[in-house]
């Protein structure tokens, strides 16, 4: 892991797709071991117990090909997809810029996946070990979302819901990719409420996760939180990427998609500080976008996060990030005079 700043030259050598399925393969060849938990970074969120408030967002393990292995790293959860009913190819490529200079990624792929029936075994498989809820080993949440050439998106939603609920220890219904035409228009109010009502009809027990946009107006922020508290998400996930472009370095800073990473974090803080206000902290919130150090989830976390996740700084940190984050974090709550994680949320302000 220590190796990994010399290597990252050559793996960014390699094509951006093509080095991302590199590091897949090469995780699935990663030893068997587990992190052991730190109990100043236990937290319990919508009724699961995470290890830690780290999180790998998702896009990385789309398949749930290597989520194990991301546990191991010393992530408290990751998240699986996003996973669509039907397989699907995604938009052409290219499709996926690294912009180094502003720690930065732009993608427009498309929810490209192999579908939900071909992830399902592997993930069935985990909760047939009796490992889905342990401290020891950390959460999975299955993200779902719909096919591009769906006739009906809302059924699309329920229908992922309905064969992940079982294996899932968290659903997350992405409806904040920029990359799937129309996609956002889900987030309007009535659509909003009737995509939920059918997903919470088929959920059983398994927790919700409703996961928007950073480029939401202070009007739909409103509206987005009435329909969550009235349909009783278990969580938001605040936020996704963002289709605006704040001043940038890179020659592929003009490229279409969402864009991610360290130009991201002032957005995505303010989103999330938009949440905690409108639901009144009634709802947890996880934030993302722009995380990359301990200081940046402990500034997430007093601005109102209960957990983070993040995507783009591993691509630019490494396997070593969330450890390190993980230590990190502990130190600045033991510094503030904070016992665990849970204390210090929402304090942002207060004396």
């Amino acid at each position: 892991m220590a190796l990994y700043p010399l290597l990252r030259p050559l793996l960014f050598s390699i094509e951006e797709e093509a080095a991302h399925r590199l590091t897949i393969a090469s995780l699935k060849l990663m030893p068997r071991g587990r992190t052991e938990p730190h109990p100043r970074l236990r937290i319990r969120v919508a009724g699961l117990d995470f290890p830690n408030p780290i999180g790998l967002a998702a896009g990385f393990d789309k398949n749930g090909e290597v989520f194990g292995q991301i546990l191991r790293l010393g992530f408290g959860f990751t998240e699986v997809g996003t996973l669509t009913p039907r397989p699907q190819a995604g938009n052409p490529q290219p499709r996926l810029f690294r912009l180094p200079e502003d720690r930065a990624l732009i993608n427009r792929l498309g929810f490209n996946n192999q579908g939900q029936e071909a992830a399902r075994p592997r993930l069935a498989k985990r909760r047939r070990g009796g490992l889905s809820t342990s401290l020891r080993t950390g959460i999975v949440g299955i993200n779902i979302g719909a096919n591009k050439d769906s006739s009906d998106r809302i059924a699309d939603y329920a229908q992922g819901a309905r064969a992940m609920a079982p294996i899932a220890d968290y659903l997350a219904v992405n409806i904040s990719s920029p990359n799937t035409p129309g996609l956002r228009a889900l987030q309007d109010r009535a659509a909003l409420d009737e995509l939920l009502a059918a997903v919470m009809e088929v959920r059983g027990d398994t927790p919700v996760f409703l996961k928007v946009a950073p480029d939401l107006e202070r009007a739909d922020i409103d509206d987005v939180a009435i329909v969550a508290s009235d349909r009783k998400v278990d969580a938001l996930i605040v936020s996704n990427t963002t289709i605006t472009r704040p001043k940038l370095k890179s020659r592929f800073r003009e490229e279409t998609g969402g864009l991610s990473g360290a130009p991201l974090n002032g957005l995505a803080l303010q989103r999330l500080r938009d949440f905690r206000s409108a639901t009144g902290g009634a709802i947890p919130l996880i934030g993302v976008g722009g995380v990359g150090s301990g200081q940046d989830a402990f500034e997430r976390i007093r601005a109102g996060a209960s957990l983070v996740q993040l995507y783009t700084a591993f691509v630019y940190s490494g396997p070593a990030l969330a450890r390190t984050m993980a230590r990190d974090l502990r130190r600045l709550l033991r510094r503030h005079g904070f016992r665990n994680v849970a204390e210090a949320v929402g304090t942002e302000g207060l004396s």
